[in-house]
């Protein structure tokens, strides 16, 4: 499944000191639980499962892939809310109540500035958790794999902030302790803001290690005790001032050498030249020492680090997306001729390109049946599949509806084609609801098929659910282009 994220907006608060704190899950008001999509909840496997495509290898978005211990998956409920679903290692959390009670208890924080954590699933020996998806992939690859431009100093200023309120956030709630806190922690939402991951309040198992990354980044005291205090957690805020000034992962051991050497320029990515005073520069520098400092008792805390930061920042008026050259997914233009008919809802048009595309996109699936199965009932199915495409040829899209219905209820084969045809008949009749139902179906057999993602699009869209819709249309856009080996926007 693709990119497709709704914005939650109940967790956009005005400040990060608001805070909207969740009700107990077992509360049992079915009406609050359905009105408030971001409650803390908790998911069966199967639930987990169908939104993530069977945890296909196309929806890991984790930068360690498929091979790393916990991996990260993308995925959508069925009430169209975006996902990341984190699975651990099956014996890193043995003892089921503790997962959950853990879970549980970073499931209460809900800020803006945190990709907040919906849910969990402890189910036989499996322990996943659930969070807001984040679209904007995360600061490691803005930073150290940037392709169209390279951070500004501005938006720097501003994920370091958005980040310290964060912690000072936690803090706040009694989660001080946040492990292994990096570049590849920190996330961008919809509107290219930045977002700390819930999934770091978690240990990765309940007696592992807490730091993956390479030692000369550890804590000191970690490296001595084995143990992660909030005075850790700014030790490692202070490797990503570092990573921000620097456009590198710079082992702080050297960085402080080039600091107490007064070698600024050294320190200093060169793309950033022009955008900042000296001034500026010495404070971040001065900040970072502070925070890098080998006794934990002389580093600052959250909220001074807050404080500090604040008086730095810079074109506070600009938008997160327009700063980092993001185009967000109202702004979205699609190109291809069946992009250009979704986005107009020109269910004609659609019908034609569609046509067009006979069963080739079924490629794949299971087509060849053995002898015994050739009964008349199968017989009739594929009888009334071919009824449906004649049809849907001459335009008479309730009967393709039934023909379809009888062949998906009956036939041999699941057709991501099929669903599609009957996903645009009810469009035509004006059922959008259904039509988004076998939309997700054909996505669901199909994940990287585009034409299953613009019919989502047309769905949502018809829906009158423009947020997701454009999300939705961008997603279509962009597997389109994979297909095709061409590139949307210059992106």
């Amino acid at each position: 499944m693709g990119s497709f994220c709704t914005k939650l907006l109940p967790c956009c608060l005005a400040s990060p000191e608001d805070s909207l704190v969740l009700e107990n899950s077992n509360a049992g008001n079915k009406n609050e639980e359905a009105s408030d999509p971001t409650a803390f909840k908790e998911f069966t496997l199967d639930q987990l499962k169908n939104a993530t495509s069977g945890f296909a290898v196309e929806n890991i978005v984790s930068e360690h892939g498929e091979k790393a211990p916990n991996v990260v998956y993308k995925g959508k409920l069925e009430n169209q809310m975006r996902i990341a679903v984190k699975r651990f290692n099956r014996s890193a959390w043995p003892d089921a109540r503790q997962f959950m009670e853990e879970a549980k208890a970073v499931g209460q924080l809900r800020n803006v500035r945190l990709a907040n954590l919906l849910g969990c699933c402890c189910q036989d020996d499996e322990r996943l958790l659930v969070a807001e998806y984040m679209p904007n992939n995360t600061l490691a690859k803005h930073l150290f794999h940037w392709e169209s431009q390279p951070m500004k100093w501005a938006m720097r200023l501003r994920v370091v902030l958005h980040l310290a309120e964060a912690l000072e956030y936690c803090t706040s709630k009694g989660r001080a302790l946040y492990h292994d806190l990096n570049a590849y922690r920190v996330l961008f939402d919809e509107e290219s803001n930045p977002r700390l991951s819930c999934f770091g309040l978690m240990k990765n198992s309940r007696d592992g290690k807490s730091y993956s990354t390479n030692l000369a980044f550890t804590p000191p005291e970690y490296l001595r005790t084995g143990r992660v205090t909030p005075e850790s957690v700014i030790y490692s805020f202070g490797t990503l001032l570092l990573d921000l000034l620097s456009g590198k992962h710079i082992p702080p051991s050297h960085a402080l050498d080039l600091i107490r050497d007064r070698n600024l320029q050294m320190l200093t990515d060169s793309c950033l030249e022009g955008q900042f005073s000296n001034d500026d520069g010495t404070e971040l520098v001065r900040l970072a020492s502070r925070c890098l400092q080998y006794e934990p008792r002389e580093r600052p805390n959250p909220k001074s680090v807050v404080t500090a930061l604040i008086s730095l920042q810079k074109e506070t008026e600009v938008p997160s997306y327009v700063l980092m050259g993001i185009q967000t997914t109202s702004s979205f233009s699609p190109r291809s001729p069946l992009g250009e008919a979704c986005l107009r809802m020109d269910l004609t048009a659609m019908h034609e390109i569609m046509e067009k595309l006979s069963y080739k996109d079924d490629e794949g699936q299971t087509t060849e049946l053995s002898f015994q199965m050739w009964t008349d009932q199968m017989q009739e199915s594929l009888n009334a599949k071919k009824k449906g495409d004649v049809a849907f040829r001459h335009k008479e899209f309730s009967t393709a509806i039934d023909c379809y219905t009888q062949f998906i209820e009956y036939g041999p084969m699941v057709s991501p084609t099929v669903y599609a045809r009957r996903s645009l008949s009810y469009l035509m009749n004006d059922m959008p609801q259904e039509a988004l139902g076998d939309a997700m179906q054909a996505q669901v057999i199909s994940p990287v098929w585009h034409i299953a993602s613009y019919l989502q699009a047309a769905s949502l869209f018809a829906l009158k659910m423009e947020n997701e819709a454009n999300v939705a249309l961008k997603e279509a856009a962009t597997l389109e282009a994979k297909k095709n080996g061409t590139t949307i926007n210059g992106q």
